[in-house]
């Protein structure tokens, strides 16, 4: 069963969340229950804050081909910047454009505690940016540049497709 999502404005998406100390069996199976919860409600990304969890794991899949379930990340290196669309479960039908640096590299740890380096581009980027931000509490109206209209989203999305 997935995990209810917390909803803007709930505080606790606002707060600063604490970093992961030991990978336990209870932390890999929250992971697979963060990954459920994503799925069943048709996200790309999800971040323990949003499911009531005050940890430092964020879990983001463009394809089923490459799912990163990031535990403790932090961007360490950034380069350009792009706009685009965004919007989050936790703030249905509310869309809007935010500056995102274009290429990230992120370290992080996966389930197995294994360190990894992943280098990061576009919407890729986009999406584990917005992750990472969830950990800090950081929402992505607080970057929204413009709003964009649910009806409008499609248009939109069309007209900047070769940005």
């Amino acid at each position: 069963m997935p995990y209810p999502i917390l909803l803007d404005p709930d505080r606790r998406l606002r707060q600063e969340n604490r970093e992961v100390d030991e990978i336990t069996d209870d932390l890999v199976m929250m992971l697979d229950k963060m990954y459920e919860t994503m799925v069943v409600h048709d996200g790309i990304g999800i971040a323990a804050p949003q499911v009531g969890k005050n940890i430092q794991v964020a879990i983001v899949e463009l394809d089923e081909a490459e799912r990163f379930e990031m535990i403790n990340p932090t961007i360490i290196a950034k380069k350009g910047s792009t706009i685009d669309v965004e919007g989050c479960l936790s703030i249905p039908h509310v869309y809007g454009t935010v500056k995102r640096a274009d290429l990230i590299t992120v370290r992080f740890y996966d389930r197995e505690g294994d360190e990894l380096e992943v280098e990061a581009d576009g919407y890729l980027s986009r999406a584990i940016q917005h992750e990472i931000d969830h950990l800090h509490g950081i929402l992505f109206t607080d970057k929204v540049i413009d709003y964009v209209k649910e009806e409008d989203l499609e248009a939109y999305m069309e007209a900047h497709e070769d940005d």
